[in-house]
């Protein structure tokens, strides 16, 4: 599988030297540069690519301009590649795969590239599921009426192992000895029952690679596994604790009550 690339910088250099830390992975194919926004939109609407590397800061239309100017087609993953930090809460919530600080780290440009194969596949999948139904439509609609939507365990859509990168080495977490997992601005905090570990990355895209009837959302920047939960506990005002495995204790706030009531019947 080729992923179709398109690298908008304003900066000369910049786009060099991104093309040339990915020459080390020989799906991604980049296809065409562009060196401002207008450029870009022109480039994503003709080209149709799978991937675009958008630099935030540009003259004229920055890259979130980008994002919006390609929303009437369907649009390719972003990656948004910057110098400043503070653009971080921006790029994710324009649903951007990740966010790079330049000048980029090789590591951290390598768990991109594999992320964004993740969702390409997960998308070409999908399609072709779609493609199959539209063809039994027509000569077996019996057949399409019948057909069960495939679980999302058997989609194989969320992942079992984490490999997280803290304190220069790389921990590989089964996913089912995480007990909660908090965030700490542009960090999570990942606990097991005998560890804790630092991730980079948002609650939003790592709740996307967590199985949701496993991890919940208990508070705004908190998860838990409610297999490791061990105890309800009432507290005041609505609110109530989890004592978990480990002993630890989590708060559950009133806005996140419907996931204790799976704990009572």
């Amino acid at each position: 599988m080729t992923i179709r690339t398109i690298l908008v910088d304003d900066e000369k250099l910049a786009i060099q030297g991104l093309q040339l830390r990915l020459e080390a992975f020989p799906d991604v194919e980049v296809i065409t540069t562009c060196a401002n926004g207008r450029e870009a939109i022109r480039a994503i609407k003709t080209e149709k690519p799978d991937l675009v590397f958008l630099d935030i800061q540009m003259p004229g239309f920055d890259g979130f301009s980008v994002v919006k100017g390609v929303m009437e087609i369907e649009p390719p993953l972003f990656v948004f590649v910057t110098a400043y930090g503070e653009h971080a809460i921006r790029a994710f919530e324009a649903n951007a795969v990740h966010y790079l600080m330049k000048p980029v780290d090789p590591d951290q440009l390598a768990d991109t590239i594999e992320r964004v194969r993740q969702r390409l596949a997960e998308k070409r999948s999908s399609e072709e599921a779609e493609k199959l139904k539209d063809v039994l439509a027509e000569v077996a609609p019996d057949a399409v009426e019948n057909m069960a939507a495939p679980d999302d365990e058997s989609a194989g859509r969320y992942e079992r192992i984490i490999n997280v990168k803290d304190r220069g080495q790389i921990f590989r977490v089964d996913v089912g000895s995480i007990e909660h997992i908090e965030a700490a601005g542009d960090y999570m905090c990942i606990y097991t029952g005998d560890n804790s570990l630092i991730l980079r990355e948002t609650m939003k895209d790592l709740e996307r690679r967590l199985d949701p009837r496993a991890f919940q959302r208990v508070h705004r920047s908190t998860i838990v596994n409610l297999d490791q939960v061990r105890q309800v506990k009432p507290h005041t005002n609505g609110e109530c604790f989890l004592v978990l495995q480990s002993g630890a204790e989590v708060k559950v706030s009133r806005s996140y009550r419907d996931v204790v009531a799976r704990f009572v019947h």
